[in-house]
């Protein structure tokens, strides 16, 4: 059994931890199942990987800067994190150390579903957000049910897992269709929720109409033109936030995240905007390059072992399609969550976080979907809802996650406080069973929620749908 294990962990920490690595592995059997000459199969696996790792490269500039931003803008608001007795890093040198296994069997579970129903058409290949969903999922678990039997935890944690991964892309397949204009690929990220509420929501408000209102279309003085260009507009925006950050905040905290730089402040904040612009470039030409190659190599998977499949992928997919939405996003959602901030400091509630990087992709995220259907001012209002659900998220669950890694709850996505959230009240209305009955009960329940919902879904398929799903997989749908 601990061969197993070891092996288990192995495959998780080393292919499914490691984007590059995975994606060019899906790339790789994609083209050699479809049989494409040598010279294809080589060139196509390794511009899959290089865009990835040029893809990531991007992200790492910008998201360590805005780590170095979050401490900065703490500080010049005069707040400290909050404290807790439990961390993650114990949680993971504990119970948490299951988290490798629930990912490997769990994908095994994901796959499987994929493979038996037909509407279950996409496969999530979001590796690093396989781990920190995972992490919620066994923090959920455990959080309830001290001293649970570490196998009850793998196998029920990965089924629970497995069916997240399943029905995620699908319930924000309508949306990301309308987005992207096609169903190439889907997303299997962990902002969905905001994705669902910029979207449907701005229609329900009925706040603006896509074409008309269009971000990438607003018309603006000839002086400030300038503004039309990302790069631009993002290097001169965040130079103001953190330009004003820095003139707040402690002196010595600036200094130590300045980490023995030998610049002035003003001139270290000024490289660190550019870096994130910078950085935010990469990460676009990443995006095209891996998309480019990762598309075309999935058809030998979803012709050959996985009938009619696309893959789910990172957001930042999302982002050229509408970069100056995800900038709109990205603004509005930080402004709502700092005057937040101010509110719950006044109100003695909570001492919030600003957690930089959740506020970039989630308020990206939200401003994308919410462009995509009531153009700036859904993207503005997308935003807003990342803001707000990030800093109630973090006042609920820093006491929910109190015993366990109370740091998931200041790191979080809002798909973590969705999933995480009803899988503790679950568990909670079942403890009488015990730990290992209860936990195979909720287990059980998500499984039987997950098949009853794809059943439903592949019944409402057609034979032509089913054709079309398989032969056309860019098909345009306006389901929002």
């Amino acid at each position: 059994m601990e061969i197993v294990q070891s092996v288990l962990a192995g495959i998780a920490n080393n292919i499914f931890n490691q984007v590059p690595i995975l994606i060019g592995i899906i790339a790789l059997v994609g083209l050699l199942l479809q049989r494409k000459p040598s010279e294809t199969v080589v060139g196509g696996t390794l511009r899959a990987v290089v865009g990835v790792v040029i893809l990531t490269i991007g992200v790492e500039i910008f998201t360590g800067g805005l780590s170095a931003f979050q401490a900065i803008v703490a500080s010049a608001v005069g707040l400290d994190p909050p404290t807790s007795n439990s961390t993650l890093n114990d949680f993971l040198a504990g119970a948490g150390s299951a988290v490798p296994l629930i990912i490997a069997v769990g994908f095994a579970v994901h796959l499987i579903l994929v493979r038996v129903f037909p509407a279950a058409r996409y496969v999530y290949l979001t590796g690093h957000l396989m781990f920190w969903m995972s992490i919620v999922i066994a923090a959920s678990l455990v959080e309830v049910f001290d001293g649970l039997p570490r196998t009850t935890l793998i196998l029920a944690g990965a089924v629970i897992i497995g069916c997240y991964w399943t029905l995620q892309p699908l319930w924000v397949a309508p949306l990301m269709r309308r987005l992207m204009g096609h169903d190439q690929f889907g997303l299997g990220h962990t902002t969905s929720t905001v994705a669902l509420l910029a979207g449907y929501g701005s229609r329900a408000l009925r706040l603006g109409d896509a074409a008309e209102h269009d971000s990438e279309k607003l018309k603006l003085p000839r002086q400030l033109s300038f503004f039309k260009d990302i790069n631009v507009s993002t290097a001169l925006v965040v130079t103001a936030i953190i330009l004003a950050a820095i003139a707040f905040a402690d002196p010595a905290v600036v200094e130590e995240q300045m980490a023995g730089s030998e610049l002035l402040p003003w001139a270290w904040g000024l490289t660190q905007a550019l870096r994130f612009a910078a950085g935010i470039a990469i990460l676009l030409f990443g995006v095209r390059m891996f998309l480019a190659e990762i598309v075309p190599a999935f058809k030998g998977i979803s012709d050959k072992v996985l009938p009619g499949t696309r893959p789910a992928l990172d957001i930042p997919v999302t982002f050229p399609k509408a970069p100056t939405a995800v900038m709109i996003g990205f603004l509005s959602s930080t402004v709502v969550f700092l005057i937040l901030m101010g509110v719950f400091a006044a109100a003695g509630w909570f001492v919030l976080v600003p957690p930089m990087i959740m506020l970039f992709f989630g308020g990206g995220s939200g401003g994308v979907f919410g462009n995509a259907v009531a153009g700036w001012r859904g993207a503005i209002f997308g935003g807003v809802v990342n803001g707000v659900l990030l800093a109630f998220g973090q006042w609920i669950g820093w006491g929910l996650y109190g015993d366990t890694a109370p740091e998931i709850a200041t790191l979080a996505d809002p798909d973590w406080y969705a999933v995480g959230w009803l899988l503790l009240v679950l568990a909670q209305a079942l403890a009488p069973l015990g730990a290992a009955g209860a936990t195979w009960v909720v287990a059980a329940a998500v499984l039987l929620a997950t098949v009853v919902i794809l059943l439903v879904l592949s019944r409402r398929m057609t034979p032509d749908d089913a054709s079309a799903e398989a032969v056309t997989p860019n098909r345009t749908e306006d389901a929002a």
